[in-house]
């Protein structure tokens, strides 16, 4: 995953996935993106990318708590479950990448769990 191909797929998840209300990219360089896909003013995806560093975050956000992410420091993965999300899950689950599509599809089940909107 590039930025500039994550540029892309934030655009397409955006329009696709009809609870998005806004996305905000907050930062962009040939490098490096950070941007956030709004569900409500509490509760957002916040998404990173610098192509430098091998180095990609994907965070469920809510009143400003992780709810639950996936890192890829390095080119290595792992993930922060939404039961204990202060935790690294090096398993061979969390260590799974992923593509944008795949973390909001995990993020949507998690929702519908934790009854977030």
């Amino acid at each position: 995953m590039s930025v500039p191909d994550l540029a892309s797929d934030l655009q397409r998840e955006h329009l696709r996935r009809k609870y998005f209300i806004d996305l905000e990219i907050i930062e962009q360089t040939r490098s490096v993106i950070k941007a956030r896909l709004v569900i409500s003013s509490d509760l957002f995806v916040q998404v990173y990318r610098n192509d430098r560093f091998q180095t990609s975050n994907y965070a469920l956000i809510n009143n400003g708590n992780r709810v639950f992410a996936r890192d890829e420091l390095d080119g290595r993965w792992h993930r922060h479950i939404h039961t204990a999300p202060e935790e690294h899950d090096f398993s061979v689950q969390g260590q799974k990448p992923v593509s944008l599509s795949e973390f909001l599809d995990e993020v949507e089940k998690i929702m519908a769990e934790l009854d977030l909107p």
